[in-house]
């Protein structure tokens, strides 16, 4: 059977799944990490419960996160995994993001999967509260209309680099080969040596050809250990 690249999350988990997720990737909220979960699909989830079900709670730690580990996101999939959502305002909202993390040319495709007007953040009063407040800098002129102070920026919502190096396998091994499909391929390996190449691209979401000369070196480095 010939391989099929799998691109996507097949769906978001349920609520007290996903609260797990979130904690696993250094957000504090008060549940119980689940280890290693995949980042960007996690990120993906987030930022549906903020924008599509106006969370602002999680929007705001969502937001923080970025600002901390955007150094170490796999931004190819993370293009991805938005491209393929059809909601036009979690679109705005990565765009949005894209805008503001632009200084990284990594994410300058996100501001190009958005094309509309500017979507509000609050549905109701959104511009009067701007017209009070101000807009918040990080995402003044972009496609996401957020009053100032309405997203809280509170560092100890989300744990340091250094803090999920130490607690995320996948963030750890991205720290020392960089945010690559490599770095994806190889944590799903040491999670499960016997993976085959086939399989572990469709943990990573990664390319056949790529998983396979990561197994090839993963398993060459361990005989040789």
């Amino acid at each position: 059977m010939a391989f099929s690249r799998t691109t996507g999350p097949a769906g978001r988990p349920p609520s007290s799944a996903l609260t797990g997720q979130m904690v696993g990737i250094g957000m504090n909220f008060a549940a119980e990490a689940t280890p290693n979960v995949n980042i960007e699909d996690t990120l993906l989830f987030a930022s549906e419960v903020g924008m599509l079900e106006g969370d602002l709670r999680v929007l705001g730690i969502l937001v923080q996160w970025l600002e901390t580990h955007q150094e170490h996101i796999n931004a190819d999939r993370l293009v991805r995994v938005v491209r393929g959502h059809t909601e036009a305002r979690l679109r705005a909202f990565w765009a949005a993001v894209g805008a503001w993390l632009g200084k990284d040319r990594r994410f300058a495709r996100l501001e190009k999967l958005y094309e509309g007007e500017p979507v509000q953040l609050l549905p109701v009063g959104n511009d009067f509260q701007i017209t009070r407040r101000g807009e918040d800098p990080r995402f003044a002129g972009t496609s996401l209309l957020v009053p100032a102070g309405t997203l809280r920026q509170r560092t100890a919502d989300v744990l340091s680099t250094t803090a999920l190096a130490r607690t995320h396998a996948g963030y750890r091994n991205r720290v020392l080969m960089g945010p690559t499909w490599r770095a994806d391929v190889w944590t799903a390996l040491e999670a499960n040596p016997d993976l085959s190449a086939a399989a572990a691209a469709r943990r990573a979401y990664c390319a056949f050809a790529t998983a396979w000369q990561v197994k090839r070196d993963f398993d060459l480095f361990h005989t040789a250990s």
